[in-house]
């Protein structure tokens, strides 16, 4: 995957801004406490490197094993399986199971541009898709 941007905390600021953003634009309007609430959470699961890593596998409609997701990233089935729990639980992604595998994908497309504007804010070479 390359390495991460390395930031003093900037970026998050960004992605944040950029999460409202989209927020406001979808409701036209300031959303009620508990909608900020999940979405806090939303952004407290995605705050991790290999859980964004794992979001930009995923991006486009994609549908991943736990495996394939594993040998792209380069780090241990356990590590794998635990931020894949963290992003399920947390709704961001969903799951299917098919026999012995486990299928994961985003949860929602507006995901997708979440993914994007981390990506656009953390001033990486990635062409966002």
């Amino acid at each position: 995957m390359g390495e991460f941007a390395k930031g003093d905390g900037q970026e998050l600021k960004y992605v944040y801004i950029c999460i409202l953003i989209l927020a406001f634009m979808e409701e036209k309007t300031i959303p009620d406490i508990e909608k900020l609430k999940i979405a806090a959470g939303i952004l407290k699961s995605i705050a991790h490197p290999m859980r964004i890593a794992i979001l930009n596998l995923l991006k486009g409609g994609k549908k991943m094993t736990v495996t394939e997701i594993q040998e792209l990233l380069g780090i241990e089935q356990a590590s794998t399986s635990h931020h894949l729990g963290i992003l399920r639980d947390r709704g961001v992604l969903s799951s299917r199971r098919d026999g012995k595998n486990t299928w994961y994908y985003l949860k929602n497309d507006i995901l997708n541009q979440v993914v994007d504007c981390v990506n656009r804010c953390t001033c990486t070479d990635q062409d966002p898709e």
